[in-house]
């Protein structure tokens, strides 16, 4: 599932490539995607006419940006923006398609349809779901080091668990949680309560140093994920931890680890992290 830096990353190719164009006709081939309004054509002649103005992210979503509506729209696992011109062929998965009045079009493609979209009338969209749950933004001012250790401090949760959690800080998935975690030198399955408060410092400087390093590097390319313009990332080059199962620690020379914590495939290494 893309995180942060992916998502991120997505929003900036998209930008010059959408940004200022105008939906002549929308096509959605799999209603399932969209999950408000209920109905169909509601949301095909709601957004009919309008231009998108900018594109925003909060956390893991992309915030399209129309005159009077903001879509907001979840990749999940495999989903994937890209314009092409209204003659290209469609690929297979193709589950909407944005047509714009200049002959190009936003062609949202998910091969498992597990991806999502809400309009709702600007204004609303932060205090509906899914984004009225999400706690803050890791740049922003209100995630400081102090925030998250009294958010620690409330849970038995492992540490990781914690992590996932997007009420907690938004943005976070498994590739970067493990990242933060080495790099913290904090294990992934310990308390989140049990993290004194300089732990919680350096893992609070941490996770945000990951995130930037990571957005500069254009996200990583573990699976399938590629930018709009079909490039990959290329911040998986640096990971220490994630996906590297039986390959030596390149701090100590152990090998990686990986056990599963929170539900999840968890990457860490047993001598540097405590």
């Amino acid at each position: 599932m893309p995180e942060l830096p992916e998502v991120e990353t997505i929003r900036r190719t998209l930008i010059p490539l959408a940004a200022g164009k105008t939906v002549a006709d929308v096509q959605v081939f799999w209603p399932r995607i969209i999950k408000h309004p209920a109905n169909i054509s509601e949301f095909i002649e709601t957004i009919k006419g309008q231009t998108i103005r900018d594109i925003h992210r909060r956390g893991k979503f992309l915030k399209f940006i129309f005159d009077e509506h903001v879509l907001i729209s979840h990749l999940r696992m495999e989903g994937r923006y890209a314009v092409s011109k209204k003659e290209d062929a469609i690929e297979p998965h193709t589950h909407v398609i944005f047509q714009f009045t200049d002959g190009t079009e936003l062609r949202y493609r998910d091969v498992r349809k597990f991806g999502t979209m809400h309009l709702y009338p600007k204004g609303e969209e932060d205090s509906r779901l899914p984004l009225s749950q999400l706690g803050p933004e890791p740049f922003s001012e209100e995630f400081t080091a102090n925030f998250l250790a009294k958010r620690l401090r409330k849970t038995n949760r492992t540490i990781k668990a914690a992590l996932l959690d997007q009420t907690v800080v938004v943005g976070f998935g498994n590739i970067y949680v493990d990242e933060a975690l080495f790099r913290a030198g904090i294990h992934p399955e310990r308390a989140a309560s049990s993290l004194t408060d300089e732990e919680a410092a350096c893992l609070h400087r941490e996770m945000v140093a990951t995130l930037q390093e990571a957005v500069e590097k254009g996200g990583s390319t573990v699976r399938s994920y590629v930018n709009t313009q079909g490039e990959i990332g290329m911040f998986q080059l640096q990971l220490f931890v994630y996906g590297r199962k039986g390959e030596p620690c390149k701090r100590c020379g152990n090998p990686i680890q990986k056990t599963v914590v929170a539900g999840r495939g968890t990457h860490y290494c047993a001598f540097c992290q405590h």
